[in-house]
C-alpha cells in the first residue's frame, strides 16, 4: 500500500487526478514495484473542482456523485482497497 500511495502522490504532485484507481488498475512488477495503469479518466486538476462523473463505481468518492470533487476522490480509492485488502469485501 506504501508504493501506491507514493504512487498517487507523484502523480497529485504534477496535478493528476487518476480518477478510477481500482485493483483492475494496479500492476506490480517481478521487482516489486507498483505501476499505477489505465489513466483513461485522468484529468489534470484545476483550481475549481471537477464536474464530470468518472471512475468505477464501488471505488468512487460520494463527492464524484455530487459533481464537485478534487484529488481528494483518488484518496478515497485508496481508503475503499485498502478496507477491501484488510476485510476480504467492499465496505459498500
Amino acid at each position: 500500500m506504501k508504493k501506491l500511495f507514493q504512487a498517487v502522490y507523484h502523480c497529485h504532485a504534477q496535478d493528476i487526478m487518476h480518477r478510477d484507481i481500482k485493483p483492475d488498475n494496479i500492476m506490480i512488477t517481478s521487482d516489486d514495484e507498483v505501476r499505477l495503469i489505465d489513466f483513461g479518466f485522468a484529468a489534470v486538476s484545476k483550481a475549481r473542482d471537477q464536474t464530470e462523473v468518472a471512475g468505477t463505481p464501488y471505488y468512487m468518492a460520494p463527492e464524484v456523485i455530487n459533481h464537485s470533487y478534487g484529488k481528494q476522490s483518488d484518496i478515497w480509492s485508496l481508503g475503499v482497497i485498502l478496507f477491501t485488502l484488510v476485510s476480504g469485501y467492499l465496505p459498500f
